[in-house]
């Protein structure tokens, strides 16, 4: 009892007076301060206290940086799964990126057939691009995404990098319609380019053939004769290739030939296509048709005013002139 009543007592005297040693740690911390600031010494201690500190540093870090060290080295099997198809769809795109690019050089390519087989008479060239097919046997024909605002008009000729494709029989606003020369109820004058001789060769409803149907049966024709247009009909330009004859039937009691050809122009898998305008001075700008010279020109009026005029005439005579 004695003993713990006189331990309280005893440190409570000590710690009464903490002025002395305030005092000394006061003086202590001028003097080191007054010497860092003068030779810079505390420095050199600094140094030292950080290179002791450092492998206590390095020990309390060494868990933290051991667990990220596990979890960055042993990736998880969902992680893995992830990454796999992400770089199968990164490649994926890719694979469809070449082969547009590999459209896009076709189209290019095919652009640059078109320009190079124009015919020099042709003043103006627009582009145009298929957007919808009806191939049939009653109907052959092309929907375009160019129409009137783009300046195209019906009949205009339309041809690809390798031949005559038809014309264009209706034209909207933003869009036209392209009768090709197959059709039906098409019909181009065409010539032989061996020796001129001129037909018409129509739609046979099979984008791939044509039909010459009114040669004579002594008509200079033969299997790989080029058909070229002949300028004639006010539609199409002279010399521009159509069709090769594939095949010739020759029939006595008919009189006729029957020709078959096939269309130099890729009708089927055509995608770029081109609208001409032509040099109406050039020579081998389209001719129109015009009436026969053998024929009288018949111009019509009113019969009652020339029967007028005759009577008119006679009375200026002096013979029709009163006493």
């Amino acid at each position: 009892m004695a003993f713990s009543g006189r331990g309280p007592s005893h440190r409570s005297s000590r710690d009464s007076a903490p002025g002395p040693r305030f005092a000394l740690f006061a003086l202590l911390s001028l003097i080191c301060l007054y010497y860092d600031q003068r030779d810079g010494w505390m420095g050199t201690v600094r140094y030292a206290l950080q290179g002791t500190v450092y492998p206590v540093q390095w020990l309390v870090n060494s868990p933290f940086a051991g667990w990220q060290a596990l979890r960055s080295s042993f990736s998880t099997r969902d992680d893995l799964r992830r990454e796999i198809a992400q770089l199968r769809e990164q490649q994926s795109d890719m694979a469809v990126a070449a082969l547009r690019m590999e459209a896009l050089q076709h189209e290019n390519a095919q652009l640059r057939g078109l320009n190079q087989a124009l015919p020099p008479l042709v003043t103006r060239r627009l582009a145009a691009e298929v957007i919808n097919i009806e191939l049939s046997p009653v109907k052959q024909r092309l929907m375009l995404n160019q129409g009137r605002r783009a300046g195209a008009f019906q009949g205009q000729a339309v041809v690809d990098a390798r031949g005559l494709l038809g014309q264009l029989a209706r034209v909207g606003p933003w869009s036209s319609e392209l009768i090709l020369i197959t059709d039906p109820e098409h019909a181009v004058p065409v010539q032989i380019a061996r020796n001129g001789l001129r037909s018409i060769a129509v739609g046979a409803g099979n984008s791939g053939e044509l039909l010459l149907p009114y040669l004579p049966v002594n008509s200079d024709v033969k299997p790989g004769d080029l058909l070229v247009t002949s300028g004639l009909g006010g539609v199409f330009p002279a010399g521009y290739p159509v069709a090769t004859v594939t095949g010739i039937k020759r029939d006595p009691v008919l009189l006729l030939t029957q020709v078959r050809a096939r269309p130099l122009a890729t009708l089927e898998r055509d995608r770029e296509i081109m609208l001409l305008w032509f040099d109406a001075s050039h020579a081998a700008a389209p001719v129109a048709p015009v009436a026969s010279d053998t024929l009288p020109q018949v111009t019509l009026g009113a019969p009652s005013d020339a029967a007028e005029s005759e009577p008119a005439a006679e009375d200026t005579s002096p013979e029709a002139t009163p006493p």
